[in-house]
């Protein structure tokens, strides 16, 4: 029969696997400054998508637990966010003001170790990546639930950038007041977060004003003062902006997810499961869209999104993006991409990247 468990002999073991890990954790920073020379002197990017990829893979390939995968990925994101910042300066920009759901997918993906920038609209992200004013830019494409981000979509016509990476974020919403919720008259944030949370603020907060407003950050920004509005954002906005948190978890769906997509200036290289973006537009002729969509059919290449926005140019005319199971540089997807190019008026790769694989 074992005796108890004596608490303080477990603790110093903890001190003792804590400093060598900090020895580690150190050993590996200074290769990271030798990588990064290397880095500098060919002129490589600091973040490499594909790179990325094959460190996570390997990681949670390697990970017996108990740590569950979601926090050893975490853990390891850090480490990497470290790593940009010892190897050189890596700007995000993404839809603001602070605390928004963009603020939390990039701190998510990137690590709070890099520098961020905050930008009123997502054109203005994509403008400056454009620019070389930002390395990376993050801005939302698509949530299971609301469906695809026009504003998005729309900037793809606008700014020539490469779509270099993904991150699927895990959105959970809070109701965010410094008053009580029997005060509560109005509640403000985005439309699409008020899609995402209906039937909880019809059964709590019928009789409430919805107020839509372009951020859900700036919402918390304006509950903070008042005396009688509420927001809905995120827990990181509450604390930022010092608002708090009356009820958490509101959205309807758990499982409500936000797809994101990194835009860059530069290509993301094959990791043999990726996905490409395209956008295209069609002649006005009966089963143009048809033909087109069918050229990855005949391929054997897998389509996971597709939409549509006016294409600005004339009434009627839309320009679709679609999303394909392969990367650009696979020589079936090549083939399939050049087939498709003939038959449409406009036609841009957007970009291929690695898919993927975890939510955050």
């Amino acid at each position: 029969m074992t005796g108890p468990i004596d608490i303080q002999e477990l603790r110093k073991r903890i001190d003792e696997i804590d400093a060598r890990l900090l020895e580690l954790l150190n050993e590996r920073a200074q290769v990271v400054v030798s990588v990064g020379e290397t880095k500098r002197d060919n002129d490589t990017p600091i973040y490499a998508p594909h790179r990325e990829r094959q460190v996570l893979d390997k990681v949670l390939k390697g990970n017996v637990g108990p740590l569950p995968d979601r926090t050893i990925e975490a853990i390891w994101r850090e480490l990497m966010s470290g790593s940009f910042r010892l190897e050189r300066g890596v700007t995000i920009g993404y839809l603001g003001p602070s605390g928004s759901f963009s603020h939390v997918a990039a701190v998510r993906h990137f690590g709070s170790s890099v520098e961020f920038m905050e930008f009123e609209d997502i054109s203005a992200v994509f403008r400056e990546v454009m620019a070389g004013n930002c390395t990376y830019g993050l801005v939302p494409y698509e949530n299971s639930t609301g469906g695809s981000i026009t504003d998005t979509l729309d900037a793809f016509s606008e700014f020539k950038v490469t779509v270099y990476a993904e991150a699927l974020i895990s959105i959970s919403h809070c109701l965010l007041s410094n008053i009580p919720m029997e005060r509560i008259r109005r509640i403000a944030s985005k439309p699409q977060v008020f899609s995402q949370c209906r039937q909880w603020l019809d059964n709590n907060l019928p009789k409430a004003e919805r107020v839509d407003v372009a951020s859900s950050s700036a919402a918390v920004l304006d509950a903070a003062v008042s005396d009688d509005l509420a927001a809905i954002g995120s827990r990181l906005a509450g604390k930022l902006h010092g608002v708090n948190i009356l009820s958490s978890g509101i959205e309807d769906n758990p499982g409500n997810i936000t797809r994101f997509l990194v835009i860059a200036r530069e290509r993301a290289r094959p990791t043999g499961q990726d996905r490409t973006s395209i956008m295209f537009t069609t002649s006005h002729e009966p089963g143009a869209l048809v033909d087109v969509l069918a050229v990855f059919r005949d391929a054997g290449i897998n389509l996971s999104h597709i939409d549509k926005r006016p294409s600005g140019h004339e009434n009627w005319s839309y320009s679709f993006f679609i999303d394909a199971d392969a990367h650009q540089e696979d020589p079936v997807m090549a083939e399939a991409l050049e087939t498709a190019r003939k038959l449409c008026r406009d036609f841009a790769v957007l970009g291929s990247y690695p898919k993927a694989e975890q939510v955050l």
